[in-house]
Order: C-alpha cells, then structure tokens, then sequence
C-alpha cells in the first residue's frame, strides 16, 4: 500500500507564491509517474499537472502553464509543485497523486489527502 502525504498549502495573497511537496511512503514511487490534481466544492476534480517516473516529460493545466513547476526527488520519494503568480481562481484543495505506470496515463492508483491552498485578493 502507498500513502502520499501533501504539504505546503495555506493561505497567500494574489501574486505569490507556494511550495506543495508530496512525501510518498514506498520507494516504488520513485518508478511511477505522478500528478497534481485539485477540487473545489460542487466541483469535479481536475488535473493540474503530472510528471513522467524520471522526469523527463511533464504536463500542465491550460491555466496553470507558465505559473506552476512540476517537479520530483526520487532519492527523497518527494513530488513537488511549485506555484507562482497564485490566483484567487487556483482556490481549492491540491491532491498528489500516483499512476500505476511510468506514464501518467489513464487514472491514477493512489491519491494523497489533500492539503487546502487559499489566494486572496
């Protein structure tokens, strides 16, 4: 069983900036590919970004591309996203998530618990 633990999320103004990091508890992450998605309530959630098991390709929302930097540690079993340029519309609960292959196609296999980011304006 693989538990991912986010943090990083809290409150910011219009225009600044956070770190979320994604601690995965086995090391077979490490050779998964893995994403971001977030949800706002009455809302489904959606994709934010994803980024191949060695970090070569990654993908990106329409409206987070050029703000948001996918990134992981596979010596540290850490998934990052690092959001810039914050919104008030990126308001929701940020998940971390893990696909069952190297690719992040289809459906992932194990979602996080969620850590809530807030912009303010």
């Amino acid at each position: 069983q693989v538990q991912l633990v986010e943090s990083g999320g809290g409150l910011v103004q219009a225009g600044g900036s956070l770190r979320l990091s994604c601690a995965a508890s086995a090391r077979t992450i490490s050779s998964v590919a893995m994403g971001w998605f977030r949800q706002v309530p009455g809302k489904e959630r959606e994709f934010v970004a994803s980024i191949s098991w060695f970090g070569f390709n990654s993908a990106y929302e329409d409206s987070v591309k050029g703000r948001f930097t996918i990134s992981r540690d596979n010596v540290k079993n850490t998934l990052y996203l690092q959001m810039n340029s914050l919104k008030p519309e990126d308001t929701a609960v940020y998940y971390c998530a893990a696909y069952p292959r190297t690719e992040p196609a289809g459906p992932p296999a194990y979602w996080g618990q969620g850590t809530q980011v807030t912009v303010s304006s």
